[in-house]
């Protein structure tokens, strides 16, 4: 490893998660989210579950940043929707005339970090700043609301003009639907050094030769895709744009983190996860070679995992992390371990001599019922010395911000939460007053509308 590479890391960005998560099931085609539909959620445990990721991987040597929740619920979305009078009014009107609305506006899906934007790092970018580019998310309803708010939080957290870039999202139609890093992966030798992104799409927009899902929509677009490319300003040399399998959307795999990760040099992915795989990896272990890269394509076959039970488990929707002696870490939900095909196939992978050499469980819970594992609620970014030490250090874990949050989270957040109790005007009041103590415990300056009006 030179002295270039070993200046440079990969920072987790995890979203906390806000005070009103709840098990809305508003997520069509995420199995997870629909069969957990109404039930009683815990916020506080949700938050905590969070945190102590959060605070364990900072304890192993890794760079962890955190995302702040959004306003929920969006009494803006709802009054543009023709509710009136004052907050609590509007609450009440939505939960008697169109509760359906009221939940996807108390959604904390923002906790998802990983579907907020899209990080290109320096190395790769033609004006050698990082540059974020907030996703619209419009295919939910739900989600769409998010990245006016993630805008102004990323840029809260990445302020420096001379080492970062942020871009709006794309426009909100279908043709340029985006879900973010989800579908976003970057492969490279170094953290530091030149790298091959990868872009996987669901659908063609507007070119009718490629196949598309039948039962569950493709959120992301091959026309989005390309346009996110073009505005972190990345060279041919170092993209790679791939289909995902149409027939796997239909069972369950939302977005391409749900089938497949990747990191470093290594990408660990389902035998079904996309179509022309062979080119696919060709492309991928060309362009990675040209910069210096050994590209490692680890493929678990059906025979061992089943779709089903990669959706099931989130055996793909893990961390794939490299520790500093160059080994690489899986970080995984306890569902893994409690499916037996799952679990055995973790066994031999970590025993076969290959760069994965350790799986760790956690207990997510609380975000897996709601169809997000360890992947879905972190952001990567890659930065070098100079870009880490421009990051608002107010975001960056530590053990006294570890427990600061955990003191605010039980002060603020409720330990239960049913669909009935957004229906409350004081849950509103509850989260902006926690929101307003968190904007200053990470130093974010006012970035909420209720903050800013």
């Amino acid at each position: 490893m030179t002295a270039y590479e070993m200046s440079a890391f990969e920072m987790n960005v995890d979203g906390l998660v806000g005070p009103t998560h709840n098990y809305g099931g508003l997520s069509y085609g995420n199995v997870a989210s629909q069969s957990n539909c109404q039930a009683v959620s815990s916020p506080k445990e949700a938050a905590k579950q969070g945190l102590a990721k959060m605070k364990a991987l900072m304890d192993m040597g890794f760079k962890q940043g955190v995302l702040a929740p959004q306003e929920r619920p969006d009494v803006a979305t709802l009054r543009s929707l023709g509710f009136t009078g004052s907050d609590a009014q509007v609450i009440q009107k939505a939960a008697k005339g169109a509760m359906p609305l009221l939940v996807a506006s108390s959604s904390a899906s923002s906790m998802w970090t990983a579907n907020s934007c899209t990080v290109s790092p320096s190395a790769d970018t033609a004006d050698g700043r990082v540059h974020f580019t907030a996703a619209n998310l419009n295919c939910k309803f739900h989600r769409s609301i998010e990245h006016p708010t993630t805008s102004r939080v990323l840029q809260a957290m990445f302020a420096s003009e001379k080492h970062f870039a942020h871009h709006p999202a794309l426009p909100a139609v279908s043709q340029f639907g985006d879900e973010g890093a989800a579908n976003h992966t970057r492969f490279c030798k170094g953290y530091g050094d030149a790298g091959v992104e990868f872009f996987v799409y669901g659908r063609s927009a507007f070119d009718s030769r490629y196949p598309a899902p039948q039962r569950y929509p493709a959120r992301q677009t091959l026309e989005a895709s390309h346009a996110v490319a073009r505005l972190h300003g990345l060279g041919k040399a170092g993209v790679v744009f791939a289909q995902q399998n149409p027939e796997v959307i239909d069972q369950g795999v939302f977005h391409n983190d749900v089938i497949a990760v990747g990191n470093g040099e290594v990408l660990l992915y389902h035998q079904d996860a996309f179509l022309g795989t062979d080119k696919v990896l060709a492309e991928l272990g060309e362009k990675l070679a040209r910069r210096g890269g050994n590209f490692q394509a680890i493929c678990v076959p059906a025979s061992a995992v089943s779709v089903q039970d990669a959706v099931r488990s989130y055996l793909f929707n893990s961390q794939l992390l490299t520790r500093t002696d160059g080994s690489m870490l899986l970080v995984v939900p306890e569902e893994c371990k409690s499916n037996a095909s799952v679990w055995r196939y973790l066994e031999q992978l970590t025993a076969s001599g290959g760069p994965i050499r350790e799986v760790r469980v956690f207990d997510l819970k609380q975000s897996m019922q709601n169809g997000g594992g360890p992947a879905c609620l972190r952001l990567r970014v890659a930065l070098n010395e100079q870009e880490l030490a421009a990051v608002n250090p107010g975001v960056l874990m530590s053990d006294a911000l570890h427990d600061t949050l955990v003191a605010w989270v039980d002060k603020h957040y409720r330990d239960r939460l049913s669909e009935a109790d957004l229906a409350d005007p004081q849950l509103l009041t509850e989260c902006r007053t926690a929101l307003d103590e968190l904007t200053q415990i990470l130093k974010l300056g006012s970035v909420y509308p209720f903050q800013i009006a």
